[in-house]
């Protein structure tokens, strides 16, 4: 299946970073603004409960989470996140998973072109890039904010006419399933990142540790 490969399309949440470790905070910090200030009610979450808002983009997150939620109100809490998110990522909190990196140096020097796709904003992204110097690795990180937060299928559809058409796309969440899906590439599912079992069961093939893909390509 992936003997002929040559591009590699990689998420980024839930499949290199274990973001949770970061995101947890930060909804958090948000869902207690809309607390104090009464537009919600009181509770609690669990790790499991806010990792499945991972791999969504702000927008489609808070049209789920919360759609009856004032605009504005939303656009405050929307930036909390995403401001708690980067002080967590400057105060080195961001974690990747084990054998991330050595993943993706063994990838680029099999001369495999690599692709950062990710529905995040571009000082995450950028943030991320810095953190981790993964210039060395990628062609190219492209995220949903340069793309005006369109579904990443669409983003895919792009940018893939630059690279050697061999595909595959690696990815945790139904988002990633249904690009390679509508993009005619092949996929492989992390199922130690943020989805379900359920969401992922049309992925051409299924990992539990990132290390696999240096015994599968």
């Amino acid at each position: 299946m992936f003997k002929n490969i040559k591009t590699i399309f990689f998420d980024y949440d839930g499949t290199l970073h274990n973001s949770i470790k970061i995101y947890a905070p930060a909804f958090r910090k948000a869902y207690r603004y809309l607390v104090d200030n009464e537009f919600t009610q009181e509770r609690k979450w669990t790790d499991d409960e806010i990792s499945y808002w991972l791999g969504f983009s702000s927008k489609d997150m808070w049209k789920e989470f919360m759609p009856d939620l004032d605009e504005d109100i939303r656009n405050r809490a929307s930036k909390i996140i995403g401001e708690e998110m980067l002080n967590q990522l400057s105060d080195d909190k961001a974690e990747l998973y084990d054998g991330a990196i050595e993943v993706l140096q063994y990838l680029k020097e099999k001369k495999y072109k690599l692709v950062f796709v990710s529905n995040c904003g571009i000082y995450y992204r950028d943030m991320a890039r810095k953190l981790f110097d993964l210039d060395n690795y990628f062609e190219e990180m492209a995220c949903s904010e340069e793309y005006e937060y369109i579904p990443k299928y669409e983003i895919v559809k792009k940018i893939k006419e630059n690279y050697p058409s061999e595909m595959v796309i690696i990815g945790d969440r139904i988002q990633d399933i249904e690009c390679g899906i509508r993009n005619k590439i092949n996929t492989i599912a992390c199922n130690f990142g943020y989805g379900s079992k359920e969401e992922l069961s049309s992925a051409d093939y299924e990992i539990s540790n990132i290390a696999e893909l240096m015994e599968i390509l």
